[in-house]
């Protein structure tokens, strides 16, 4: 499967199970790590879990199974690992406290501050 397929898949599954604010980020060029991040919220622990679980099963039936996962448990944050695609379900305040949509945008707000710091 196409990383933009699994991409479409993993965004599907997360407004069928009415995760909250998705974000897609194209980190192509930035990282070896991914080509996609995708964030989401949940409502509740459980709903985190259960998000992060069907994820998982749809890449999997998919024939894309994840190569690992990570706080699907506990709940706060659980992040699915489908190599071309990382997937973070988060709690709004775990996710307000990270903010990993500025960190993974930093090269394009940084010259702005530093051009705001260069000036007298």
């Amino acid at each position: 499967m196409q990383v933009d397929q699994l991409r479409d898949l993993v965004v599907a599954t997360l407004e069928e199970m009415k995760a909250r604010d998705i974000t897609v980020l194209d980190v192509r060029g930035k990282t070896s790590i991914t080509d996609i991040m995708i964030i989401a919220s949940g409502t509740s622990d459980r709903h985190v879990k259960a998000v992060a679980e069907t994820v998982a099963f749809k890449a999997k039936e998919a024939g894309e199974p994840p190569l690992g996962t990570e706080g699907v448990n506990e709940g706060e944050w659980a992040l699915i690992d489908l190599n071309g695609v990382v997937v973070h379900v988060m709690l709004p305040k775990v996710r307000d406290f990270y903010h990993l949509e500025r960190l993974w945008s930093m090269d394009e707000i940084a010259p702005k501050e530093e051009a705001a710091a260069d000036k007298p």
